[in-house]
């Protein structure tokens, strides 16, 4: 087989096709895996949908649609194609509630807790509290290790950027024991192949050499049909080789399209929206933390967010047999501990 050279990263469902030194003007973080775009290099990370799709089933109850607005965003999103069964429930942390100053530090305990993570993003939102508002937020989180580290290749160029790149892999000088972290998917060229790597987890790392410039669900189903396809030997062999580029990178974005504008049949409008891509993969792994999070605003009455029915100020209370009208019982209470004294 053919050496594998100046592999493109395509993290099918996450990232692909940019090095380290990335522009931001060059890239765009996207809401859905169907989102289309004219950016160099693209992302989607399900952190986003997570959110909306708690904020979707737990106030809304049915898809959103905006009043005299069509979002195309809204409508992919609605869609629903990444939920929170489509990842261990250990990546990820979501919760939603009035927004108080209390919300925070429940939200702070909780990834510290379980991730050992800080936000990057909490500072940017108002914590005072106010009934009108809800937060809705998700952390997703993901830190895993190659079966074993592969190595560090010499430096070189990607695609027409002549710049230095840091590159880990296989090549004629690797240990035998790292084509165990590869599986060939398919191999029909030198521009159009896809591998597997392995790690000590459930975590797969697909990369698929590729200049489309489809949307991300249409990539991965090639990717997917490809493989079934292929006839050849998927064992890495020998003398096959593998070069990667290291990549390190830390991007914030919103989705403007979705912000400010009246949620049909609710006096409900989305203030603010956002989330953040911290990604990083070399030659011993990938790590991965993302945040999303949005704010809703209620223009007239406060959200119902679960109804708490606490009887600790003054209350009456009735006893009556079923089918009766009139109670047998009627007691007023406003000291419990007066009455309580005068138990046996």
């Amino acid at each position: 087989m053919k050496k594998l050279y100046m592999t493109l990263v395509a993290l099918v469902a996450m990232l692909f096709s940019f090095a380290p030194q990335v522009n931001a003007a060059t890239v765009e973080i996207l809401p859905t895996m169907n989102s289309k775009s004219v950016a160099q290099n693209q992302i989607w990370v399900g952190t986003f949908q997570i959110v909306w799709n708690e904020f979707m089933d737990n106030f809304i109850k049915k898809p959103i649609k905006f009043d005299n607005y069509n979002s195309i965003v809204a409508k992919n999103l609605n869609k629903k194609d990444f939920k929170k069964t489509d990842i261990n429930e250990e990546s990820y942390y979501t919760t939603f509630g009035i927004v108080s100053p209390e919300l925070r530090v429940r939200i702070e305990q909780a990834i510290k807790e379980k991730f050992n993570e800080t936000s990057d993003i909490l500072d940017q939102f108002s914590w005072k509290f106010d009934p009108q508002k809800i937060f809705v937020y998700a952390m997703l989180k993901k830190d895993f290790k190659f079966l074993t580290p592969f190595d560090k290749l010499a430096s070189g160029g990607f695609a027409d950027n002549s710049a230095n790149i840091d590159y880990f892999g296989i090549d004629d000088n690797s240990e035998a024991i790292l084509n165990k972290n590869v599986e060939v998917l398919f191999y029909n060229n030198d521009n159009d192949f896809a591998v597997k790597l392995y790690t000590k987890g459930d975590d797969e790392v697909l990369l698929y050499r590729t200049s489309s410039n489809k949307t991300f669900d249409k990539i991965f189903k090639q990717v997917v049909n490809k493989s079934k396809k292929y006839k050849g030997d998927k064992v890495f062999g020998l003398h096959d080789e593998l070069r990667v580029p290291d990549i390190n990178i830390y991007l914030e974005t919103s989705f403007k399209d979705v912000e400010g504008h009246y949620i049909k049949g609710t006096d409900f409008i989305i203030e603010k929206t956002i989330e953040t891509v911290d990604f990083k993969m070399n030659n011993e792994g990938v790590k991965l933390k993302s945040e999303a999070a949005l704010s809703v605003k209620c223009m007239s009455l406060a959200p119902q967010i679960g109804r708490n029915f606490y009887f600790t100020d003054d209350f009456v209370l009735f006893l009556i047999e079923k089918d009766k009208k009139v109670p047998y019982y009627a007691m007023k209470v406003s000291d419990v501990e007066s009455l309580n004294k005068t138990g046996r």
